[in-house]
């Protein structure tokens, strides 16, 4: 057989890890299948400024047709992947032949957690292209939408419908919904952002069932209280892309589950990258998954070189980072905040939408951090977690960035 690396799925992790083999010198044939018909994609701006009209769709794209082209790699579009054949070394299409492979790269991602409720006509859902599309085009022509779900997609779904100037509802069933990532402490200032840009939150209750059509709807709490929509946004999680590999003998569990080395357990040339990927991480002795871009980005450049390199293979322990844009805020958080114990807040008095939140572990040691504008603080904190610190660290960091009195 010729060298050649497949990719299923045109995700942030599968172009990625695409480039990240050329640019490490990888000289065997790249396909790359994706079973949506866009050219591959960026899916955070989907909920944010694609939304809003500010980034049109050929500035999404992850790679450029030129670079498409100079790189040598096999961008296969439309086609879906429906099966595997570990014994064949092959991918099977739902086109037609199958494509064999030394490399097998999974980037298959998520989808969205469908809605649970009976109405689907003005009920969306936010994953792909087409979602934001007709989302938006729906958005232009309503007066009023309903989030059910208070996650970050939710919330940022929020603030793009405000910037719209539409009545805006919140629902979920947590008391705090982002207190689960950050605590209450911190989760409690993103309930008074929603409130301080006119969006209504019903927090801590259920959706009971959701009711009517595009421009009336009904959705009925569980607390007795019904909400009335022109559209009703459902942003309840999202679930990995795995169903094509149920047949295949490899271990799937919340995800494609690899080593440390992101290979698939049990496999030498299968591999996970990106939100499907469940993997060992060596920091945390656990297994874990990551739905965000930066650990896509990072995890690629982690496959590829083991691709080229399987005698000399690095394991994958990532110190986490995600962001989020909601209103005026820019949020990044680091490490591991939701597993903390404590948390120290630390404010800019001469910016009231400025802080940081610096998190420890049970034995006091520095364990993460969330900031909200303020990216010099996150910069100067992000860069101590590969490290065992003392919470002083940080927090003396932060505190010297501050203006001086």
């Amino acid at each position: 057989m010729d060298s050649r690396t497949v990719i299923v799925g045109g995700s942030v992790g599968g172009i990625r890890v695409a480039q990240a083999l050329r640019s490490q010198g990888y000289t065997g044939e790249v396909t790359v299948i994706d079973a949506e018909t866009y050219h591959p994609y960026d899916k955070p701006p989907l909920s944010k400024s694609f939304l809003d009209g500010t980034l049109s769709y050929d500035r999404l794209y992850l790679i450029s047709e030129e670079e498409v082209r100079d790189s040598a790699i096999d961008l296969r579009l439309g086609d879906r992947v429906v099966g595997l054949d570990i014994t064949g070394s092959s991918v099977i299409l739902e086109s037609g032949p199958a494509i064999t492979f030394e490399n097998l790269v999974v980037a298959t991602g998520l989808r969205a957690r469908p809605s649970p409720w009976e109405a689907t006509d003005g009920v969306h859902l936010l994953r792909t292209l087409d979602n934001a599309q007709l989302l938006k085009e729906d958005l232009l022509g309503a007066g009023s939408v309903v989030v059910v779900g208070g996650g970050f997609i939710g919330a940022e779904v929020a603030a793009t419908a405000r910037s719209f100037g539409l009545e805006v509802a919140i629902v979920d069933p947590l008391k705090i919904p982002i207190g689960r990532v950050l605590g209450d402490t911190v989760g409690e200032r993103f309930t008074g952002l929603h409130h301080s840009n006119g969006v209504s939150t019903h927090f801590g209750t259920g959706v009971e069932r959701i009711t009517g059509a595009k421009g009336n709807l009904s959705v009925e709490l569980s607390s007795g209280a019904v909400l009335l929509g022109d559209l009703v946004v459902v942003g309840i999680g999202a679930v990995p892309n795995t169903e094509w590999l149920v047949s295949s003998g490899l271990l799937i569990d919340n995800g494609l589950i690899c080593d440390e080395y992101c290979r698939a357990a049990g496999q030498s040339n299968i591999y996970g990258v990106g939100d499907v990927a469940r993997w060992y991480h060596p920091g945390y002795q656990a297994l874990v998954r990551v739905e965000h871009w930066t650990n896509a980005v990072e995890q690629a450049a982690c496959v590829a070189h083991n691709i080229i390199n399987p005698k000399e293979s690095d394991s994958y322990s990532p110190v986490s980072y995600v962001w989020s844009d909601q209103y005026d805020w820019k949020i990044q958080i680091a490490g591991e905040t939701a597993a903390a114990s404590d948390c120290v807040l630390v404010e800019d008095p001469s910016n009231h939408a400025r802080f940081a939140a610096v998190y420890s572990n049970r034995s006091g040691s520095y364990c993460g951090v969330a900031t909200v504008n303020w990216p010099r603080a996150m910069i100067q904190c992000r860069r101590l977690l590969d490290k065992e610190s003392d919470i002083s660290i940080p927090l003396n960091l932060i505190t010297a960035l501050l203006p001086s009195v």
